[in-house]
């Protein structure tokens, strides 16, 4: 990479961290990113995961708050976050490279959606929650399950779908919510990343570029700690509508590019 790339990288690696501790959609800003500056697909989703996980953490601690009360019910939904990162980073690693250049223009469009219909989504789950169990239930750890794999296998918008998730299925506050959705995604992230380290320093076959990883790390690391702290301020439309036009971007990219 350019010093200007490299560059570019890092300021979408803020981005991304403080994207992620609010709403849960960073791949959107970094993974495209990746893909402009040059990494093939495969390489930028997983460098992409790894670089993300500092932010994730940084995301969760910023939340503790929030966090307060609710280890069992994290306990339990996370080995389901960590079962499905497993099977959606395996699924990743072993497919063709074919399968997942066609279908993450779908997942990429999919997270899109997911970002613009949020604030319906939101009005959703507040209409529901007198319905919800305190501790969720089978179907709320199937979905999660699923979550993980997604995220193990792609991850753009797995926050979306998990604050979805626990909104429908929990008896709790959207903060709660949201601070539950961090920790779970830092798991997802995390499982998939000592896969993809493990499977690249035992195979010939390179799927990490760690400059990459690094400069997202850093910035994750950064925009994590700024998102929990200020995210709830910035101006959630403006933020919704430059996460979807990088998303267009990055389809544009993977398909014409």
């Amino acid at each position: 990479m350019t010093l200007w790339e490299a560059v570019a990288v890092l300021a979408a690696g803020i981005a991304a961290g403080g994207i992620n501790a609010v709403v849960g959609s960073g791949s959107l800003i970094t993974f495209p990113t990746m893909v402009a500056v040059g990494l093939p697909p495969i390489v930028a989703n997983v460098s992409n995961n790894i670089g993300l996980v500092p932010g994730s953490l940084t995301g969760a601690l910023g939340y503790r708050a929030e966090l307060e009360g609710q280890r069992g019910r994290l306990v339990r939904l996370g080995v389901a976050s960590t079962v499905g990162a497993l099977v959606g980073s395996v699924l990743l690693l072993f497919l063709p490279a074919e399968t997942f250049d066609v279908v993450v223009p779908v997942l990429i469009g999919l997270a899109c959606v997911l970002v613009v219909f949020q604030p319906r989504l939101n009005r959703w789950l507040a209409a529901r929650r007198e319905h919800a169990r305190p501790h969720g239930g089978p179907l709320l750890w199937a979905g999660v399950l699923a979550a993980g794999v997604y995220g193990g296998y792609f991850g753009a918008a797995q926050g979306v779908l998990l604050i979805g998730l626990l909104g429908s299925f929990l008896d709790d506050g959207l903060q709660r919510v949201n601070a539950a959705k961090n920790v779970l995604s830092l798991l997802v992230n995390g499982t998939a990343a000592l896969l993809f380290i493990g499977f690249s320093l035992l195979s010939e076959r390179s799927v990490v570029n760690w400059g990459a990883v690094a400069l997202v790390a850093v910035g994750a690391s950064i925009g994590g700690f700024l998102g929990a702290k200020v995210g709830r301020r910035l101006p959630a439309p403006v933020l919704r509508g430059f996460i979807v036009c990088i998303g267009v971007v990055a389809i544009v990219k993977l398909v014409y590019g």
